[in-house]
């Protein structure tokens, strides 16, 4: 699930679990949600959205015509496409705590399991702090052959890294609070002198 495909897959699978759509009102989704880079082309939709087709991950339906246009196609997540998003939801691995990966995962954080949303934000965390170390390292060899402007650009991914890492510590303080079990308060017996 590593490569923009699998990932662009997973993000229309999980908008189509909310409600059928057509392709336009994808692209806008995907673009608005997971906030991309670069803007998501219909180059790059439709070819994902025939593929899940020949899958049978989705269904294709022509919707109702519109002042003579063509009727749009409206595209709904099958019962095997629910069963794919779930057990790539399911998927805790390495791959879901990848920058391209990360962001469509947490958004779907809703449909996972307590234990795997755990394992990926700890596996997140792990990666931003190797990211974290490689930059101070990089910065104290090299600070001094930078121009301001590199220097510069070095201090904002630090920075970014480092806010990054805080936002997941909260979270994953979160979760484990929500995993515990509460605690068991036993009321002093007669004679206890606590």
């Amino acid at each position: 699930m590593g490569n923009r495909s699998g990932v662009l897959e997973l993000a229309v699978l999980g908008l189509l679990h909310e409600a059928p759509m057509h392709g336009y009102e994808l692209r806008k989704r995907v673009n608005a949600q997971f906030g991309w880079g670069r803007v998501l082309s219909f180059g790059s939709l439709y070819p994902c959205l025939k593929a899940m087709l020949r899958n049978g991950l989705i269904t294709a339906d022509p919707g109702t015509p519109e002042s003579g246009r063509r009727p749009k196609i409206v595209y709904t997540i099958t019962a095997d496409g629910k069963d794919h998003f779930a057990h790539a939801m399911h998927d805790g691995g390495p791959s879901a705590w990848e920058d391209d990966t990360f962001g469509v995962r947490f958004s779907f954080f809703g449909r996972t399991d307590p234990a795997t949303r755990l394992r990926i934000l700890e596996g997140r965390r792990a990666r931003m702090e190797e990211r974290l170390a490689n930059f101070r390292a990089a910065m104290s060899r090299t600070a001094e052959r930078m121009d301001a402007y590199t220097l510069e650009l070095q201090r904002h991914g630090l920075e970014s890294a480092e806010r990054e890492v805080r936002w997941l510590n909260e979270l994953i303080d979160g979760e484990r609070r929500q995993q515990r079990p509460p605690e068991q308060h036993q009321p002093p017996t007669q004679g206890d002198s606590r």
